[in-house]
């Protein structure tokens, strides 16, 4: 088991940034030598049902709390938000497969949000039992709140106790009776460019080293990612942090390694071709549920998330006008209060 500390909430919002644009951060490289004792972050593993082991980081002593992350982010993201609570709450921090400490696991299934869902079963069995406790609160931001809502219809609410689902919808794809789904208005339009890359880079998907890829190919999904992080903000100076983030040299392109670009395209991949609709299991979500939404979000209107209140039997609202749908990035205290 290895284990971090941190001390400084800048230097851990350093490490939020780097990773918001999935830059080798060397920041994140040497954290044992920038973190310091007032904290302890512990890295366990839990064994997933097909035996493979899951990595989960874990901060903080008292009632647990499970946090699932969002698509290309860092699990330990949350750092900044989550210190000042670990005197009161022990954080578990799962890695989905294919993202952070969990690069190297591969998918077994093309239904990546079923699998994480089957995983995160794994994780909250062992978190209840560990703590001796018979239910959990969970977080969920974007991707991660769209595996709770496919744990909801798989495995219900046996194992928790409150729900804090951020800027997400039950379904991805909109239909006559729900234009709320990823994008909106846009979403045909956006969905084509997507394809687009996902067929442009099927014939090189065996290419482990990003390095080997066409440099025009290797632009244009850099160029895809800088474009599905800008609409994801709202405010200015968390789109000119993208911006500088992505910014890169050519040269910097043509030696850049890669370690998510297949798991990614893989997930955008399902995100186009599966249904992802997990309405039908909103009526059993019976639990307290606040729902976060972002104001100016442009992945989820906001006017079809507060639509949500109304199908689940007990649930809350929060609006925060000013952010788009990384609330983290735009509205970082308002997160942080919601937590």
């Amino acid at each position: 088991m290895s284990q971090l500390c941190i001390n400084d909430p800048e230097q851990a919002q350093a490490i939020y940034y780097s990773y918001s644009a999935e830059i080798p951060s060397k920041l994140m490289e040497n954290m044992p030598t920038i973190l310091a004792k007032q904290y302890q972050l512990q890295t366990i593993h839990v064994l997933a049902v097909d035996g493979t082991p899951l990595p989960i980081s874990v901060i903080g002593n008292g009632t647990p709390v499970l946090m699932l992350h969002a698509f290309g982010m860092d699990t330990r993201q949350f750092l900044p938000f989550i210190l000042p609570l670990t005197n009161h709450y022990r954080f578990y921090l799962p890695h989905f497969r294919g993202f952070g400490l969990a690069t190297a696991l591969t998918l077994p299934n093309f239904d990546f949000i079923e699998q994480y869902a089957e995983d995160t079963e794994q994780v909250l069995k062992y978190i209840t039992i560990e703590n001796n406790a018979a239910t959990v609160s969970v977080a969920g931001i974007s991707m991660g709140a769209l595996v709770m809502w496919a744990y909801f219809r798989r495995f219900g609410t046996s194992k928790v106790s409150r729900y804090l689902n951020i800027d997400q919808a039950p379904i991805i794809h909109n239909q006559a009776d729900w234009q709320g789904g990823l994008f909106g208005v846009r979403q045909a339009e956006l969905f084509a460019k997507f394809d687009k890359v996902v067929n442009d880079t099927a014939p090189y998907l065996a290419f482990d080293d990003f390095r080997h890829l066409p440099f025009a190919l290797k632009s244009g999904l850099l160029e895809m990612e800088q474009a599905f992080s800008l609409l994801s903000v709202g405010r200015r100076h968390s789109q000119l942090v993208v911006k500088t983030l992505n910014h890169r040299a050519p040269h910097q392109v043509a030696l850049m390694t890669h370690a998510t670009w297949q798991h990614k395209l893989r997930c955008l991949a399902a995100y186009i071709q599966l249904p992802f609709d997990y309405r039908e299991a909103l009526e059993a979500v019976d639990i307290p549920t606040t729902l976060l939404i972002g104001g100016r979000s442009q992945l989820y209107q906001p006017k079809w998330q507060q639509r949500l209140a109304d199908m689940l039997p007990n649930a809350t609202t929060h609006l925060l006008p000013k952010s788009g749908h990384a609330v983290p990035m735009d509205e970082p205290v308002g997160f942080y209060r919601a937590l």
